[in-house]
C-alpha cells in the first residue's frame, strides 16, 4: 500500500529515488570529512550558522525515536530549521543516527562521542565544491519544497 499526495510518484520509481537519495548523502558525507566540511553538534552548528552561512550548503537535522520526545532539541530544531529557511540553505531530516555515525567514524579524538543531531557541510576554503552527489541532494531538497515538504526525512538503511 502506497500513502503518498498526488503529486508525489509511487510505487517503484519512489523507491528507487529514495535509495538514490541515500546513496547520495552517504557520498557527501564521506567526502566532505577529509577535507574538513563537516560540523557536527547542535552548539557547533549555530555558532558556524551565525559565522558564515553563506557557507553551508546542507543542513542535517538527526535524530533517533526516543528524541522526538526532547522538547529541547525540538527547539533547537525549529530555530535552525527557520535560520537555514531565510538563508537558502537545504535542510534533510536524517534517521538513524547509529548509521549515522558510523559514515562519520563517530567519535572525536580522545574516544568521545559525537552530538550527531546537527550536522553542517560546508564548501571547502579553497574552491567551490561541484559534487554530483551534492547536486542530487540539491535537487531532492528543491522537488520537496515544491510539494510543500519542506524539510525531508531521509531513513538511512543499515549496513
Amino acid at each position: 500500500m502506497c500513502n503518498m499526495t498526488f503529486e508525489e510518484p509511487c510505487g517503484d520509481n519512489a523507491t528507487e529515488r529514495m535509495d538514490s537519495v541515500e546513496k547520495a548523502l552517504e557520498e557527501v558525507l564521506t567526502a566532505a570529512l577529509p577535507q574538513g566540511c563537516i560540523t557536527v553538534g547542535v552548539y557547533e552548528a549555530a555558532k558556524s550558522l551565525n559565522a558564515d552561512p553563506d557557507n553551508v550548503v546542507l543542513c542535517l537535522l538527526a535524530t533517533d525515536e526516543e528524541d522526538v520526545k526532547d522538547v529541547a532539541l525540538q527547539i533547537h530544531f525549529t530555530l535552525i530549521q527557520a535560520f537555514c529557511c531565510e538563508n537558502d540553505i537545504n535542510i534533510l531530516r536524517v534517521n538513524n543516527m547509529r548509521r549515522l555515525a558510523e559514515i562519520l567514524e563517530g567519535v572525536k579524538p580522545g574516544g568521545e562521542s559525537m552530538d550527531l543531531h546537527c550536522i553542517l557541510v560546508t564548501t571547502p576554503e579553497s574552491s567551490a565544491w561541484k559534487d554530483p552527489a551534492l547536486s542530487k541532494l540539491n535537487r531532492f531538497c528543491r522537488d520537496s519544497r515544491g510539494l510543500d515538504q519542506w524539510v525531508p526525512v531521509i531513513n538511512l538503511p543499515e549496513r
